[in-house]
């Protein structure tokens, strides 16, 4: 049955946003036939800019529908991911900085042009490239999966609207790139604060506040209680770790940062990250006032959504229809938004490391371009058959397994792109073999498991500690370049070919740093 007082406030809010993106195709105007201007818009960004939008790539439908959605179905441990967001905040601030240096002084796009020019090696490049397109096209079925839920809920038939939406996003990305998607970030931030705190206000007063949530939670958890067993700390420690770990090496969250006009700026953004980290742990109480409330999620269309739709069934059972309409549409907006951004980040990707590099190695820039905008649409169109492949598999038991999939297999980047912004010790086939063993093992360890889950149980000692497969995957691909490297140099390898950029390249002073 269709909510027609939450879809008529849905329809007016969608409808005011798509008109700003259509306005915002001609804002800050550059040369889209360039694959700079259009997939990093110039590198022009400032700090207030810079930080809206990787917030806006970073706070996505994972925020506002699977962590939530974890802690309804699975109880504390889905908080894991408020700390690690917390320590991510010192990452970008002391880490990205460099990064964008080493970057913008080597006119790289993407992770892959660094590691090419860094270590010399095409086949180690190719394999990075491939991997940061594998690992968002699950993160932005997560963005699909999380409007779908949510259109569900009001009643409409959710592929066909889907599908609709989408498609407009598809178009303003193509013509744009990253201009239209940095704006409609500013947007869909201010919207998603609003209705969080708003939400968690008004939460509190209908349901008794926190001690009345939280024992109302505990009555309802398989485990009878909101607090972390013994036996999940494994669990929860390696899933922040490793998470912590793979947010910046995503395609998109590495885009947004080199964006930035100058170091300073990154600097500067990654100050308004707490205020994030906070609302990310205000919805992440959601989950458990579902719990409170009584929500019973369940088929939709034929879907059997399960704890995933427990806060779009939160939303339509305690809010007035008018709030309801509206934090669909920040919720919409909130997957669009970061789902158009990881698409061009992977067509970068694409473009600039796969198909110039081994297809068109005299590929103009305008054609470049071309290539650039019509991958994002393959991606978004592989999106959503990936999405719509896995309605009927055990992987959407937790839609949460989306990001953590795309986490194994990013994390095992970690070696040569972010270790590779400090040394050259690491030998390029080292780093090859550690990638490819670790890639078929995190893949393994993940459809071993019945229902399908990054969780893995490891036998130690005679114990089962329950953890993250993209840690255990980390550590072998790290021991392996480790073990390899001095094999490789023995054998009189050439560890770096002399195309590479020398291993301590000088670093830009950032604008405004001193002297």
């Amino acid at each position: 049955m269709i909510a027609w007082g939450t879809l008529a406030v849905f329809v007016l809010c969608m409808g005011a946003l798509l008109a700003v993106g259509a306005w915002a195709m001609r804002w800050r105007p550059g040369n889209m036939d360039q694959l700079e201007d259009w997939g990093l818009a110039g590198r022009q960004f400032g700090a207030l800019l810079l930080g809206l939008i990787v917030a806006g790539d970073i706070y996505t439908a994972y925020t506002y529908i699977a962590v939530p959605a974890y802690l309804y179905g699975a109880g504390a441990i889905g908080l894991f991911a408020v700390p690690y967001t917390i320590v991510a905040n010192l990452i970008m601030f002391i880490v990205m900085p460099r990064l964008w240096s080493l970057f913008r002084q080597g006119g790289h796009i993407t992770s892959a042009d660094f590691v090419r020019a860094r270590f010399g090696s095409r086949p180690l490049a190719l394999c990075m490239a491939l991997t940061g397109i594998a690992a968002t096209i699950p993160y932005i079925a997560l963005q699909m999966y999380g409007l779908e839920i949510c259109l569900a809920q009001m009643g409409l038939h959710p592929e066909v609207f889907l599908i609709l939406f989408f498609a407009v996003f598809a178009v303003y990305t193509y013509i744009s790139g990253l201009r239209v998607a940095a704006l409609l970030a500013v947007v869909k931030d201010g919207l998603i604060a609003v209705m969080i705190v708003t939400g968690f206000l008004y939460l509190m007063a209908t349901l008794g506040g926190m001690q009345s949530i939280f024992h109302a939670a505990a009555l309802r958890l398989p485990s009878h209680s909101v607090l972390l067993a013994p036996a999940q700390f494994p669990t929860y420690v390696t899933l922040a770790i490793g998470s912590l770990l793979a947010l910046f090496l995503y395609p998109h969250a590495l885009t947004g940062v080199l964006s930035a006009k100058d170091a300073a700026a990154v600097e500067r953004g990654a100050l308004l990250m707490p205020v994030f980290s906070f609302l990310l742990l205000l919805l992440s109480l959601f989950g458990f006032a579902a719990l409170a409330a009584g929500v019973h999620p369940g088929a939709l269309f034929g879907v059997n959504y399960g704890a995933n739709l427990a806060i779009p069934a939160l939303l339509a059972r305690v809010f007035p229809p008018w709030f309801t309409g509206f934090a669909f549409a920040a919720i919409g907006i909130g997957a669009l938004v970061p789902a158009s951004i990881m698409s061009i980040a992977a067509a970068n990707l694409f473009a600039r490391n796969i198909y110039r590099e081994f297809f068109r190695p005299n590929l103009a820039p305008d054609e470049e371009a071309a290539a650039a905008k019509l991958a994002s649409l393959v991606v978004k169109v592989g999106a959503l058959a990936f999405v719509l492949a896995a309605q009927d598999t055990g992987v959407i038991q937790y839609v949460i397994n989306f990001q953590l999939l795309g986490g194994v297999w990013i994390l095992q980047t970690l070696p040569a792109v972010l270790l590779g912004l400090y040394t050259t010790w690491f030998h390029r086939w080292a780093l090859l073999a550690g990638w490819g063993v670790s890639m078929a093992l995190g893949t393994w360890m993940f459809f071993s498991q019945h229902p399908f889950s990054t969780s893995y149980p490891l036998v130690f000692a005679g114990h089962t500690y329950t953890v993250y497969a993209a840690l255990l995957a980390l550590l072998v691909n790290l021991a392996l370049a480790a073990a390899l490297t001095p094999l490789c140099r023995r054998l009189r390898t050439p560890a770096v070919s002399p195309a590479s950029v020398p291993a301590e390249a000088p670093i830009p002073v950032p604008v405004g740093a001193a002297e």
